[in-house]
């Protein structure tokens, strides 16, 4: 039997080769799914970007020089803005910001929605049923404008852009992993560990959620390029991340002028291509792991 279906509680007693090929299984479906294989490769490689950011660029983003608009030149490479900044060096040091928000945003959100999830599914009752029409408000809140109400009234910065984010996005986690420990907890392991006399916290940290493990990642994956893509979209709208800091989406914000977008394409065409490659990567990604921790394959 493998390891890779089984409750953890039992999965302890296979011997150390068997616990192991569950995870060999599933990096071998992983590596069978060559666009997940890509993606993963360009996202390691973003990553790699944005913490070598300041190695990287070939000027101060924030430099104003007197080439306004200019084309891409030797000295330039990708032309400079209406302000005389080099747009390859903002759009390096904007891939920081945006995997800072992507990842920040998952963590946040999936910690949150995993505990209210456990909590709901286990104790259920009363407490599942007020868990779950507080769960059903958040999802009724049409999400990109309550955002911008939100971030109009506080202001908009960084720290503002992934607890706002985080706050509405946690929902889908929990019914995930709220429908994950309704099926596991009826399950002999459980039973056998109240039995034994387990804590509360034991059975649900050690026991079920390293059961439920494999879709919480699977959903983190593509709410990373969920996040990405929210920030970007409030950036243009100009109620996120602010000047002169970069980000994709405020280097796109460029584009609303219609002589920007017809007769200046390197002000927006390098950060669009960017934010669609790393948000395609991303999504490779999910696709990858979702397949390798399909309990069907």
């Amino acid at each position: 039997m493998n390891a890779a279906v089984l409750p953890a509680s039992d999965a302890q007693l296979l011997p150390e080769a068997e616990q192991e090929s569950g995870i060999r299984l599933a990096a071998r479906r992983f590596a069978k799914h060559k666009l997940a294989v890509l993606g993963l490769t360009v996202t390691v490689a973003l990553a790699l970007i944005a913490l070598l950011a300041t190695w990287l660029m070939p000027h101060s983003p924030y430099e104003v020089t007197a080439q306004f608009s200019s084309p891409p030149s030797a000295a330039h490479w990708l032309g400079t803005d209406q302000v005389g900044r080099d747009v390859l060096s903002r759009l390096i040091i904007a891939a920081r910001v945006s995997l800072i928000v992507g990842f920040a945003t998952v963590a946040i959100y999936v910690a949150i929605g995993t505990l209210i999830g456990l909590v709901s599914a286990y104790f259920g009752g009363r407490t599942d049923a007020v868990i779950m029409r507080l769960t059903d408000m958040f999802l009724a809140f049409p999400f990109m404008m309550v955002i911008l109400v939100i971030v109009s009234a506080i202001g908009a910065s960084l720290p503002t852009i992934i607890a706002v984010i985080a706050l509405f996005s946690w929902p889908s986690v929990a019914l995930l992993v709220r429908s994950a420990v309704l099926s596991l907890k009826a399950q002999d392991f459980v039973s056998a560990g109240r039995a034994l006399g387990y804590s509360t916290p034991r059975l649900l940290f050690r026991h079920i959620l390293p059961n439920a493990i494999g879709p919480i990642i699977v959903n983190a994956t593509f709410g990373v390029a969920s996040a990405i893509l929210s920030e970007a979209g409030l950036s243009f709208l100009g109620m996120g991340v602010q000047p002169p800091t970069a980000s994709w989406g405020n280097m796109l914000s460029e584009a609303q002028s219609l002589t920007v977008l017809t007769e200046q394409p390197w002000l927006w065409v390098p950060a669009g291509s960017m934010l669609l490659v790393t948000v395609l990567a991303i999504n490779f990604v999910g696709d990858g792991l979702r397949d390798a921790f399909d309990p069907k394959a």
